[in-house]
């Protein structure tokens, strides 16, 4: 990873407490087909500065536009919580360092709050869900929007537990309005980061900042990746990297997936891994299914991208690589979908 690479193989005793900056690349100076070769191919995390441009998300979400325009709806703030958007903003405005308050984590815009889908029009291109857009997707795992959710909080307020993203997706969080402190840890600090028994993808610490050392003691052998994400900023987290996030101040982001080639084996392999109850050849019949899904996705991916109408186009349409090929997002049917 650049600068912050570290041989632990060789010299597990530099992992201690080790805490290191997460590299940071300027959109301007990262075309979108390197952010793939580099960091998502290679399953590498980056922040792409000035990701999400001009849209009028940037200029308008703020707590008291969420208050005036939305005061009245009740909102999930979490699996189970629930309160009018006015009563949220307010909690959110007196959070503090030492009595944070709610953090909103279980929002989708599409399927909750799609009249929100313009105000992120031009979408941010670096956070592309890729083959959750194509057509070809069965439909139930089809989210052309990535599943994109809406993260709220007021200074202090954090994600409520440290965790990896299920589905072997990848993640994109982008910052839209205030800061935001971000920390991450590699897949293979798994067994230091203490999984719950039958929710390995969480956590059973539960701040790493004050970390019980006799409870824990492996934690100090993670290494923590850090950074602070700021209005216009998009972190991209790989698939099985541990992440969390705390606001700085009254903090607005929008989170969304990403799958491909480089973790849809993982992704095979968890919904089938799900599927335990169906019989062997049902189970056996659904993971050749979705492998050979994978290499027809793959194949359509790598296929020569021209400009007009045509067989080429119709190809782009069905395994869509930019979030041009993708069209438009007033067309998504998110009436119809499911939250996860």
């Amino acid at each position: 990873m650049g600068a912050v690479d570290i041989d632990t193989q060789a010299r597990p005793e530099i992992r201690a407490q080790r805490r290191v900056a997460l590299e940071r690349r300027s959109a301007a100076e990262l075309p979108y087909p390197d952010f793939v070769r580099d960091y998502v191919a290679r399953n590498r995390p980056v922040v792409v500065e000035n990701a999400l441009q001009a849209c009028p998300a940037r200029q308008q979400w703020t707590p008291e536009y969420f208050r005036e325009r939305f005061g009245a709806k009740r909102i999930q703030v979490s699996p189970s919580e629930q309160m009018t958007f006015a009563d949220f903003i307010d909690a959110v405005l007196a959070s503090r360092e030492d009595a944070p308050g709610p953090y909103m984590y279980r929002l989708f815009i599409g399927p909750h709050m799609p009249e929100l889908l313009p105000d992120l029009e031009p979408l941010n291109p670096y956070a592309f869900p890729r083959r959750l857009a194509s057509p070809l997707m069965p439909r139930q795992w089809r989210r052309p929007d990535g599943y994109l959710k809406l993260l709220f909080g007021g200074i202090g307020g954090r994600f409520p537990f440290l965790h990896y993203d299920l589905e072997n997706s990848h993640a994109t969080i982008t910052e839209i309005h205030g800061d935001k402190e971000f920390i991450l840890y590699p897949p293979e600090d798994a067994a230091f980061l203490y999984p719950k028994p039958g929710m390995p993808n969480q956590s059973t610490i539960p701040d790493v900042r004050q970390v019980d050392a006799q409870r824990f003691p492996l934690y100090e052998r993670a290494t923590q990746y850090h950074t602070v994400l700021h209005p216009g900023d998009m972190v991209f987290v790989p698939s099985r990297w541990w992440h969390g996030a705390r606001a700085l101040s009254p903090s607005i982001s929008i989170c969304q997936n990403m799958l491909d080639g480089s973790n849809w084996g993982g992704y095979v392999d968890e919904l089938c891994s799900r599927a335990s109850g169906l019989p062997e050849s049902k189970r056996y019949a659904k993971r050749a299914y979705l492998s050979a899904l994978g290499g027809l996705l793959s194949m359509l991916e790598r296929w020569p991208r021209r400009s007009g109408a045509g067989s080429t186009g119709r190809v782009a349409r069905l395994a869509p690589v930019t979030c041009a090929e993708a069209g438009d997002s007033s067309r998504w049917p998110v009436a119809s979908w499911k939250v996860r």
